[in-house]
C-alpha cells in the first residue's frame, strides 16, 4: 500500500515521481535490532524503484554488508545529505530516527518534500502520510 501512497503524496506535491529520490529510514526486522532477516522494508524500496524512483536507505543499526548480501542493497554508511530528497519515509522506529525528531528527519529532505511515518511514531501534525 505505501508504495501506492508516495508517489500519490509526490504528485500531490508537485514533485515528479519518475527520477525522484526518496530515503528510507530503516531496514532492520523491528526496531534497535541489527536483524534484516524476513524485514518487509525491503518490499517497500522494490515497489517504489518499480516507479524509476531512486531509493536510499540509511540504518545505523544494521550490518551494510549484510543487507548487500541478502538484498543486494548498499546502504548508506552515514547519515544522508542535507537537501537531497524528494520524500523521506520512516520505515522502521529505531530510537535514533525518534530522537532525531520531525526537524533532524525533514534536514535530510528538499523544501517542498514529503515525510511519512509508516510506524506511526512521529506527532500526526508534522507528517504528510502514516499507517
Amino acid at each position: 500500500m505505501i508504495s501506492w501512497y508516495v508517489p500519490y503524496f509526490l504528485l500531490q506535491n508537485s514533485i515528479g515521481v519518475c527520477n525522484s529520490r526518496i530515503l528510507v529510514l530503516g531496514l532492520a526486522f523491528k526496531e534497535n535490532c541489527p536483524d534484516v532477516r524476513n524485514t518487509r522494508v525491503i518490499d517497500i524500496i522494490e515497489a517504489l524503484r518499480e516507479y524509476t524512483i531512486a531509493v536510499d536507505c540509511y540504518d545505523p543499526w544494521i550490518d551494510r554488508a549484510e543487507a548487500k548480501h541478502d538484498y543486494g542493497l548498499d546502504c548508506l554508511a552515514e547519515p544522508p545529505a542535507e537537501g537531497t530528497y524528494d520524500a523521506v519515509i520512516l520505515a522502521v522506529a529505531h530510537r535514533d530516527f525518534v530522537e532525531t525528531g520531525v526537524t533532524g528527519i525533514r534536514r535530510w529532505a528538499k523544501p517542498k518534500a514529503i515525510l511519512y511515518d509508516v510506524k506511526s511514531v512521529l506527532p500526526v501534525d508534522t507528517v504528510d502520510g502514516r499507517l
